[in-house]
């Protein structure tokens, strides 16, 4: 799997029907036709391998047959130019029964994917399952794991990728991803500009209800007599079950702030979160860089936001603007006391004397949950 072919078709059937006998088989499902086709037709094509067991969460394929659709749409772009396959890892069928529930289970997974599976799990030799396990370190989770047209592995886990940036890792190596990173600086755009299309808009021109309705309206009237544009979106949690989808309803009924419309959109905002961490820590070289890389503590601090009940909030002036995010209740004290700070606001600014009045009324050992990043690019506050 390291070395170069002539093409990706000798890497391919070792994976996929490791016996010369099977070479005629026809190994894939082509799920549009609904036919089963030869490896052939992956030829020279970057591959992108879904590997998991036959619990993929629905909440993943979900976002990944959006983005893979998304990609059709303009199948002359570059970034286009990739097929995935889906290899599903069970228990090795020469020792274990693969009963007719298991087909089912299958087959149901199977025919929620527009792209090409395989065409049964006992394609996949034991050996196969046990290099994935091994070399590949499949556990729990799903991987995406990325052949180049020449047959090579360059990315044992692309799905961190996709979900950060979508098709624009194309071709999704470990190279481009390390690339892309270091482009990257911690800003609104990288947070949330692909779960809510509408925050470009916004920049460019807890789940208490009682505590959301007094926050956001006392944001709103401190945004009026501030004279500034402020739009808020609610984010929920990364386990998105039915007390979101409720205070979601009440936000939109009451027009407290805008919501995302689907809670998978919500589960992939926090998702992306930890692929952003898991991302950046692996192509982060030293010990030293991984305690002072700055998008690294911002991704840390909204995590452990999400690992407790305590409301949050995050503020964005513009695009690559200053951020500040604090707890809720901080910031909501210090909206509640704009009158005293917004001579300070006309003066510096709104978000740097927003900073400041925040860090005043910050107890020593909340601290560390306050964090600014300065930039002076003009934008909108959010």
């Amino acid at each position: 799997m390291e070395t170069p072919h002539d093409d990706n078709t000798k890497s391919l059937k070792r994976l996929i029907c490791s016996k010369d006998d099977q070479d005629q088989q026809l190994p894939l499902y082509e799920n549009s036709t609904k036919n089963q086709v030869s490896i052939d037709i992956l030829r020279k094509k970057i591959v992108l391998l879904l590997v998991s067991d036959l619990d993929c969460p629905p909440e993943e394929l979900s976002i990944l047959d959006q983005m893979y659709r998304e990609a059709r749409l303009d199948p002359t772009r570059p970034e286009s130019q990739y097929e995935v396959v889906w290899l599903p890892v069970v228990p090795n069928h020469m020792t274990t029964p693969w009963t007719e529930g298991n087909q089912i289970k299958f087959e149901e997974l199977r025919n929620m994917m527009p792209w090409y599976s395989v065409f049964h799990p006992s394609l996949l030799d034991p050996t196969v399952i046990e290099y994935i396990k091994k070399v590949w370190h499949l556990k729990q989770k799903p991987l995406l794991v990325v052949m180049d047209h020449q047959g090579r592995i360059v990315n044992t886990n692309a799905l961190h990728m996709m979900w950060i940036w979508g098709s624009v890792a194309f071709p999704f190596t470990s190279v481009r991803e390390e690339a892309l990173w270091r482009e990257e600086t911690w800003r609104m755009d990288l947070l949330a500009d692909s779960i809510e299309p509408m925050l470009c808009n916004w920049i460019a021109e807890g789940e208490d209800m009682e505590w959301i309705r007094k926050f956001t309206t006392t944001a709103q009237t401190m945004a009026r007599r501030a004279g500034i544009q402020l739009e808020m979106l609610y984010v929920g949690k990364s386990n998105p079950r039915e007390k979101v989808r409720k205070t979601n309803e009440i936000i939109r009924a009451e027009n407290l702030s805008y919501v995302l419309p689907d809670l998978v959109l919500i589960w992939l905002f926090w998702v992306r979160l930890e692929s952003m961490l898991a991302s950046k820590i692996q192509h982060t070289k030293s010990s030293d860089t991984l305690a002072t890389d700055p998008i690294i503590k911002w991704i840390s601090g909204l995590l452990t936001y999400d690992g407790n009940d305590q409301s949050w909030a995050l503020i964005s002036r513009g695009s690559n603007g200053g951020m500040i995010r604090a707890e809720g209740d901080t910031l909501f004290r210090s909206f509640n006391n704009y009158h005293k700070w917004q001579d300070e606001a006309q003066d510096k600014g709104f978000l740097s004397a927003l900073q400041d009045h925040v860090a005043g009324q910050c107890q020593p050992h909340h601290c560390n949950r306050l964090v600014l990043s300065r930039n002076h690019a003009s934008g909108q506050e959010r």
